[in-house]
């Protein structure tokens, strides 16, 4: 019998009364078990937390910060196993499952840092005024009270850690729902951290369903909602806990603007491979992913081609084989979405340059153009390794079809001028602006989140920190300023 994986309980692992199986999208094999908390464990963990909020936001930072150093230390130390283990779970290939690790390690030692430095505290003088004569503002920053943190699959350790670092940094208990998808990961992290010092009650992973999700959310001990995923569910959280403070990382559809400068065979060849990669990397399941390439006109006879060549030189197949590029979707019904979203657009009128083709969980590396405005893939986030292209005159109108989107998160835009650069940053309706390169870049360090659409608030490690907290004042009276 294979073992069962169990949770972790207010920072002890424990066990429920049923367990789920968590199978690979790429084969369909059973990676491993999963035991459920009972809704009485769940209760136990949201109490522990509640109760331990003051301790541990009281702890020194020192102590914080060392249970996030350790944490970056052993991920480093375990890479390939746990780049193997979200293989597995998700289907990505194993290059970027590494470097998903790898990132982990960085947010774990960013939150370090950051513990040591957060909070040091601001002081102002009030005598300005008259009526201020001798006083001194001093303002600090307290956690708002207990987490939860919601991760989606499609970076099934990342996006915990982004979720669990920074509240761990501020003082802030967390309770961790990961994917039931890819729990696994997840898990590991929980394993990590009961490796450290933290006060017990200040973290738990558990592996509920979505269907008991609205319990946690509506919890009144739980004040403050981190969630990753789609803009429905997102959106539905907030309405239904208006007074919470929900920091919300929702759907995109990135654009890669290619504008007129950037007219080189080098230039052009960049900008086709980068695209290329980074509208399939993770099958397309980013958030940041490239799906929609707006060229100038007076390029696009010659970068089209080049991204259609770059695309069908994507190598699929086997998540586990370190040449592939591009695995499976997270399940078989992913994969038909998309396939029924791309048929839909062709029988629009779309031309379809290369892919097209399912194969089970796995769809092809796909390119169109002349896709028509009122399609689902032209409105809607694809989350596939789907591509469209269309031609544009002038930077005008590049930056117009960017901003005729719901969606609002980052944007690319291939200049080499600075002017430009500026006028993109102003004028484009985005979370972020990446010159130079495609939407797909992210570093998790900076404040990264969206507009319109696309969510609410930043994640970040300093920046999920201060959304985790809020500024306290204490005035000093009768002093000698």
């Amino acid at each position: 019998m294979r073992a069962t994986h169990g949770f972790w309980l207010a920072g002890r692992q424990a066990a429920g009364e049923t367990a789920f199986d968590v199978t690979s999208p790429w084969d369909g094999r059973v990676v491993g078990a999963v035991s459920v908390p009972t809704e009485a464990q769940v209760e136990e963990a949201v109490a522990a937390a509640y109760a331990v909020r003051d301790e541990f936001a009281a702890t020194p930072a020192h102590v914080r910060a060392a249970a996030l150093d350790h944490v970056s230390r052993r991920l480093a130390e375990r890479t390939e196993e746990i780049a193997r283990l979200i293989s597995a779970e998700n289907g990505k290939p194993m290059k970027w499952a590494r470097g998903e690790v790898g990132r982990a390690v960085s947010v774990f030692r960013f939150a370090s840092e950051e513990a040591r430095r957060f909070n040091g505290g601001e002081a102002q003088r009030l005598d300005t005024d008259a009526g201020g004569q001798g006083r001194l503002a001093f303002t600090r920053r307290f956690p708002k009270g207990v987490v939860l943190g919601i991760a989606p699959f499609n970076f099934p350790l990342n996006l915990c850690a982004h979720k669990v670092a920074p509240a761990i940094a501020a003082g802030a208990p967390i309770v961790l729902k990961p994917a039931p998808a890819t729990p696994l990961s997840a898990l590991v992290l929980g394993e990590l951290l009961a490796e450290t010092e933290l006060p017990a009650g200040s973290w738990s992973v558990l592996p509920v369903p979505n269907d008991r999700m609205p319990a946690l959310v509506q919890d009144e001990r739980l004040p403050v909602i981190s969630f990753t995923g789609s803009e429905k569910v997102g959106y539905a959280i907030m309405d239904s806990v208006p007074r919470k403070h929900c920091t919300l990382e929702l759907g995109g559809n990135g654009a890669a603007v290619v504008l007129a400068d950037f007219a080189s065979d080098e230039d052009l060849d960049r900008a086709a491979n980068r695209i290329a990669t980074f509208s399939n990397y993770q099958g397309g399941q980013s958030c940041i992913s490239v799906q929609r390439v707006i060229a100038d006109a007076s390029v696009y006879d010659r970068l089209l081609p080049r991204i259609v060549a770059a695309v069908e030189a994507q190598v699929t197949g086997d998540p586990s084989d370190d040449a592939t590029d591009v695995g499976p979707l997270v399940s078989e019904d992913a994969a038909q979405r998309v396939e029924s979203w791309v048929n839909e657009a062709v029988e629009a009128g779309a031309t379809l340059h290369t892919g097209g083709k399912r194969d089970g969980a796995s769809y092809a590396p796909t390119v169109l153009t002349d896709v028509p405005a009122d399609v689902t893939i032209s409105c809607e986030e694809v989350f596939g390794p789907v591509l469209t292209v269309q031609k544009v005159n002038g930077e005008e109108e590049a930056f117009a079809a960017v901003n005729d989107s719901k969606y609002g998160l980052q944007a690319g835009v291939f200049t080499h001028d600075l002017q430009t650069a500026f006028r993109a940053h102003r004028a484009l309706e985005v979370g972020g602006v990446v010159v130079g390169d495609v939407p797909s870049y992210r570093a998790d360090q900076m404040p990264y989140g969206g507009a319109k659409q696309s969510g609410v608030g930043r994640e970040g490690v300093r920046f999920a920190m201060e959304d985790y907290t809020y500024e306290r004042v204490m005035v000093l009276t009768g002093l000698a300023l």
